[in-house]
């Protein structure tokens, strides 16, 4: 009986495994769909993530950008209220320059003037030409040339495209008999 017996509990064990081996397979392949669907949602989420990270490195990019763009207007004003707050030291050494002879002054003026066109900024030139409200201010007229400047009278500077100081200048204009 010991024979049969362990016979008949191998018989009933076999069909039990064999019934928990087809749970196990069935539970893989459940583990197998979760697995998958896990698998998706991940890739979805790196998807997202990276994603993010390229809209973040954008917008850094974007603030970089920005930062540079107002640092270097920050800096022309500032040169702007400066050289503004010279030009009148630069009146007199013109004024000076017309009255006395001296070669100091004179190279003290042309060095001002290399000083301020390093600085973008130029000399507006009046003499001879047509007269321009943008960048000339008319003081007064005299008989002439009908709109042509006659005599500068205060020099006039401006830096790229912007006008930092009119110059003053004499205006032309025809004498009607």
């Amino acid at each position: 009986m010991d024979k049969n017996d362990s016979k008949d509990k191998k018989a009933k064990k076999e069909p039990a495994r064999n019934a928990s081996q087809s749970d196990v397979s069935g539970e893989n392949l459940g583990e197998k769909d979760k697995s998958k669907e896990e698998i998706a949602h991940l890739k979805q989420k790196i998807e997202e993530l990276e994603n993010q990270v390229k809209r973040i490195f954008a917008d850094y990019q974007n603030l970089e950008k920005r930062v540079t763009i107002e640092r270097r207007e920050w800096l022309i004003k500032a040169n702007k209220d400066l050289i503004l707050r010279l030009l009148p030291a630069l009146d007199f050494l013109l004024l000076s320059n017309k009255h006395i002879e001296d070669e100091g002054l004179k190279l003290s003026v042309q060095k001002f003037f290399d000083i301020l066109k390093i600085e973008g900024v130029e000399k507006i030139e009046t003499k001879g030409r047509e007269f321009d409200p943008n960048l000339m201010e008319g003081i007064k007229t005299v008989a002439g040339d009908e709109n042509k400047v006659i005599e500068e009278l205060r020099s006039g500077f401006k830096m790229g495209d912007q006008v930092l100081r009119a110059a003053q200048v004499t205006v032309g204009k025809k004498e009607v008999n």
